[in-house]
């Protein structure tokens, strides 16, 4: 399951059923779960944690120390969940002492080629990164979110679960979550309708998401007002009503101010 060529230091624990292509390195203090495959010409180094079944394409770099002037060494860590596809030339790097000390990333993820996840972003589950999305320094990124090709998201952005995020945007502010943005400068399409409805999400539940979005961008409230407008909106279901808990939530927490 180990190919004699890779080089795997004392020390790292690697479960008996993952496979590790041909000259790959692996450092002494990484993780593996059950069930992960690791393709060739791979690093993996530092703290690093994976779960079981990931793949890890050829030349991706995982754990290696962050690109942060003011890192000096200090025992921060990545851990990686279940279920993830890692493809080629993708680079994730370790937290930082200014943070948590944890990069996060979650489960049954699809991570394209060439994707950069800086240190202490936090992802969550069920997210697409294409090609050449890059997630700066802690940034994080809710579950389900869609990030096009060649999108960058600042530092400390913050992008609320099932949004999309379209083809080479740039992405400065905080993108709240159920909606569709793009561009640069960032502008907000539309509700992420499509998405929705393939996660289940049915016409009653998604007219109050619709409704959200309206108050939020359709009129003329200020986010204040807009805000108390939402919290005052009639809901027709426990779901309805998490939802509009989750706006709410994130509005209050979007330091950076959101895309409006």
């Amino acid at each position: 399951m180990i190919h004699p060529t890779a080089v795997i230091a004392p020390g790292a624990e690697l479960d008996s059923s993952v496979q590790v292509g041909a000259y790959t390195v692996i450092g002494p203090q990484v993780r593996i779960g059950p069930g992960s495959v690791v393709g060739p010409h791979v690093v993996i180094e530092g703290r690093t944690t994976l779960g079981a079944n990931n793949r890890v394409f050829q030349f991706a770099s995982i754990g290696a120390v962050p690109q942060d002037m003011k890192y000096a060494g200090e025992p921060t860590e990545l851990v990686i969940g279940d279920g993830n596809t890692i493809r080629e030339c993708c680079t994730i790097n370790l937290g930082t002492a200014q943070d948590e000390g944890v990069t996060r990333v979650g489960s049954h993820n699809w991570i394209m080629a060439y994707v950069h996840i800086a240190h202490d972003v936090r992802m969550g589950n069920h997210i697409v990164l294409a090609n050449n999305a890059t997630l700066a320094g802690h940034v994080h990124v809710g579950d389900w979110v869609t990030v096009g090709g060649l999108t960058g998201v600042h530092q400390f952005v913050k992008v609320g679960a099932h949004a999309m995020v379209g083809f080479q945007s740039r992405v400065a502010q905080d993108v709240p979550p159920f909606l569709t943005v793009e561009g640069n400068p960032l502008v907000v399409r539309a509700v992420n309708t499509v998405g929705l409805s393939r996660r289940g999400f049915d016409d009653a539940r998604i007219g109050v998401i619709r409704q959200m979005h309206k108050l939020l961008y359709r009129g003329s409230l200020t986010l204040e007002a807009a805000q108390a407008a939402i919290a005052a909106m009639p809901l027709p279901s426990e779901a309805s009503a998490a939802d509009v808990q989750a706006m709410l939530a994130f509005l209050a927490a979007a330091d950076r101010g959101i895309v409006r």
